[in-house]
């Protein structure tokens, strides 16, 4: 688990335009949800398995149509053949592995941030069942090769069109107060940022990563 670093409670959240949601990602998907539970005193619901990536996720909401995914392998399914997404084949601790933009018209979103000189990828359809049964389906844009993100920090592009958002459905009692990126060369994450029309704080740091402070029913936290 992250260094928890200790925070006042603040005002209002960091505003992020069309921030969709976090992606926490876990080596272990069942003691990832018992870490945080144990961390934000809220436990996160089931959300279901991704067939094609070989990986899981359990939901928190974070407030009206946003949440934070925590994702992990799946030991349902059997092992994929290829790399799982965001780089969750090396992790070997928890920690923040990216973040997403809501994108509605996703592949005009695309091709204006290619136009401005930043790829994000393809567009590709995925789709879920919730464990109510409920049939979840959206189309994203994935850089094909992750560094991409520079470590996540960069977001992919998400368009929900009909389906229900997860964070209606997800457990709540969660807020997320502020999101910031750190990289040793913020130029390079603010420049795709604009290119994609996409507006978040990023510091000089050695290392490169997302921080996100949330406020719980244990108090506020930020992990690092």
């Amino acid at each position: 688990m992250h260094k928890i670093i200790p925070t006042e409670p603040r005002g209002l959240p960091n505003p992020i335009p069309d921030f969709d949601h976090l992606v926490y990602g876990v080596p272990d998907l069942a003691d990832g949800v018992d870490r945080f539970e144990e961390l934000t005193g809220v436990r996160p619901s089931p959300g279901g398995s991704h067939p094609d990536w070989g990986t899981a996720n359990a939901l928190l909401a974070l407030g009206g149509d946003t949440y934070l995914e925590i994702i992990g392998p799946d030991p349902e399914q059997p092992e994929s053949p290829g790399p799982k997404p965001f780089d969750l084949d090396r992790l070997t601790a928890p920690r923040w592995v990216a973040w997403a933009v809501k994108a509605p018209g996703i592949d005009e979103r695309v091709a204006r941030s290619r136009r401005q000189g930043y790829d994000p990828g393809p567009v590709v359809s995925m789709g879920r069942r919730r464990p109510d049964g409920v049939e979840l389906a959206w189309r994203l844009a994935l850089p094909t090769r992750w560094r991409e993100t520079l470590g996540g920090v960069v977001p992919f592009l998400i368009d929900w069109g009909a389906t229900p958002h997860p964070g209606g459905s997800a457990a709540a009692g969660l807020r997320l107060l502020e999101l910031k990126g750190a990289h040793p060369e913020p130029g390079r994450v603010r420049r795709r940022l604009a290119a994609m029309g996409v507006v978040m704080a990023v510091r000089e740091a050695a290392l490169q990563g997302l921080e996100a402070t949330l406020e719980t029913p244990r108090g506020v936290v930020t992990l690092g």
